[in-house]
């Protein structure tokens, strides 16, 4: 393992309750961040440090770009289209009483994969949804607990999926948009906090946040952990890379729950020169 100590910066300081979601949108230069319970979608322009809030009329789990311009969004009520001039439209209007959506990610077809949970987190209370632009959704698992991070491998052949309670990040075989064979890539042992969001490398290695371990962790391809970025606040919740080489590690962060004060806590950070990331797709539709 390397023990290389990361230097952080605070890119964003703010006080979100449940910072999550960083996506770098190529086309605009600018990393999209979320915060749910406060209903949020942030932009930053690392280049103008130019930022943008707006506000949601619920609580918002992903925020993802799309092929032409404008946002996916997973919303506690369904999945939504939000067009380049701000026109709103449902692409799958779904209300169920005490759940709400959570991470979301766009799978190399241009799909989304959208998760949800029970806002007590019971178990068996989310999912994890494939939706495109032309077909009804379809239902991928319908027992998750807390559905997260979920990335795809370089050669597209690996998807790794995180339902947080678990305490495990999850291997399927992926092949024409379709997940199968589960079994356990990872698994976070007690005491260093819970999986939270992931991003997969160019090297097909897998970046992890751990929510309640204060840290980010990468693991090989071959599962094995090879470096550590520890970091002065709990509650860490995503990472993806970002910058116009994508060398550039972004960190999100939650003030939720948390009993004592952190000075970061509910900014957004960024790791420098962390890496090296893969260019993510846009939503088809």
């Amino acid at each position: 393992m390397t023990t290389r100590t990361y230097d952080y910066e605070v890119a964003v300081r703010a006080e979100a309750t449940l910072g999550e979601g960083p996506t770098w949108d190529a086309a605009t230069g600018r990393l999209l961040w979320l915060d749910i319970l406060g209903a949020r979608i942030h932009t930053y322009d690392p280049a103008t440090d130019h930022r943008t809030v707006r506000v949601t009329d619920q609580h918002i789990g992903a925020a993802k770009p799309r092929t032409g311009g404008g946002l996916v969004l997973n919303l506690r009520d369904g999945v939504a289209l939000l067009d380049p001039d701000d026109t709103f439209t449902w692409l799958h209007h779904e209300p169920v009483p005490g759940r709400r959506a959570n991470d979301a990610a766009v799978a190399p077809d241009g799909s989304l994969w959208a998760g949800t949970m029970r806002y007590d987190e019971a178990p068996g209370g989310g999912t994890l949804t494939r939706f495109t632009p032309d077909a009804p959704p379809e239902t991928v698992l319908d027992d998750v607990a807390v559905s997260n991070g979920t990335g795809w491998s370089p050669d597209t052949r690996s998807l790794y999926y995180i339902d947080s309670p678990t305490r495990r990040v999850d291997i399927f075989d992926f092949e024409a948009g379709r997940a199968t064979n589960r079994r356990p890539f990872v698994e976070i042992e007690e005491g260093a906090g819970f999986p939270d969001g992931l991003t997969v490398d160019a090297d097909g290695c897998v970046w992890v946040a751990l929510w309640d371990g204060g840290a980010v962790r990468r693991y090989t391809p071959a599962g094995e952990l090879d470096r550590v970025i520890n970091l002065p606040t709990p509650r860490v919740t995503a990472c993806a890379f970002g910058g116009t080489d994508l060398t550039d590690l972004y960190i999100t962060t939650a003030t939720v729950g948390l009993n004592s004060p952190h000075p970061v806590a509910g900014s957004l950070l960024v790791v420098p020169g962390a890496g090296k990331g893969s260019a993510q797709p846009s939503f088809a539709g």
